[in-house]
């Protein structure tokens, strides 16, 4: 199961007021990604551990009580494994290593989590800088984001597939941040030039959104929601401390 903090619209009309703690986030799992409070930062969750990539391109170990407004988070299981090498297919950039992704998909409509330990002879990753309220919608936010190139890095790409028709909900096709292999750099990746990999994907059916409390739209959910679309189980979970009245 997919679960996530809040909503990717939310997330663009500029709501980076962290709600969930990284101690709950780490109940679902002990893989993902995401942002931290006021938007400082990008998020990864690799074996267990968050780490925090703030816009100085450094890498800094989240502790529990750190607060996330949008997250992925996932108990990841191999359901299929690959490796190609350069020598085999050739190097491949972040359109191509899309493209052959999709390829390795029995269907796109449903989730998938993925696990790519590689090589990189390049790579261009971003961090935006911490926000103050009132916050920028996220596209405003980014135009201030610090943009990092790396050179022959070894690392793992942490990242999510979500089906096209649950945009707005979701971040819509791949998405994926990085972390180098001595958990000093990383980011949400921008470009790269992949030589060589190993590629773990998790097929996933359900996906749990808690709702955001903050948002200005009223929340228009029943208490707890569940909808079937296309074979994936939709929960949608109210907003913390949500009181309901009739």
């Amino acid at each position: 199961m997919l679960f996530q903090a809040s909503t990717y619209s939310a997330l663009q009309a500029g709501d980076y007021n962290g709600e969930t703690t990284l101690k709950e986030l780490r109940a679902h799992g002990d893989f993902g990604l995401g942002t931290f409070d006021a938007l400082d930062g990008e998020m990864v969750l690799l074996n267990g551990t968050f780490y925090q990539i703030k816009s100085d391109g450094n890498v800094y170990l989240a502790n529990d009580s750190m607060k996330s407004p949008f997250a992925d988070v996932t108990s990841f299981e191999v359901d299929k494994q690959l490796a190609f090498s350069e020598a085999s297919i050739g190097t491949l950039n972040y359109t191509g290593l899309q493209h052959y992704l999709d390829q390795q998909l029995p269907t796109t409509n449903i989730f998938y989590a993925v696990k790519i330990t590689g090589e990189c002879s390049y790579l261009e990753v971003r961090s935006p800088p911490k926000q103050v309220m009132p916050y920028p919608p996220l596209s405003d936010a980014l135009k201030n984001q610090s943009v990092f190139e790396l050179h022959n890095v070894t690392g793992t790409f942490v990242g999510f597939f979500s089906p096209q028709y649950l945009s707005g909900i979701c971040v819509p096709g791949w998405h994926f941040h990085f972390l180098n292999a001595n958990d000093t750099r990383g980011g949400h990746v921008l470009e790269v030039t992949l030589r060589r990999a190993t590629i773990q994907i998790d097929e996933m059916t359900t996906l749990s959104v808690e709702l955001s409390q903050t948002v200005t739209a009223p929340l228009t959910y029943p208490v707890v929601t569940t909808v079937a679309v296309n074979g994936i189980s939709l929960f949608f979970l109210p907003a913390r401390n949500q009181v309901a009245t009739s």
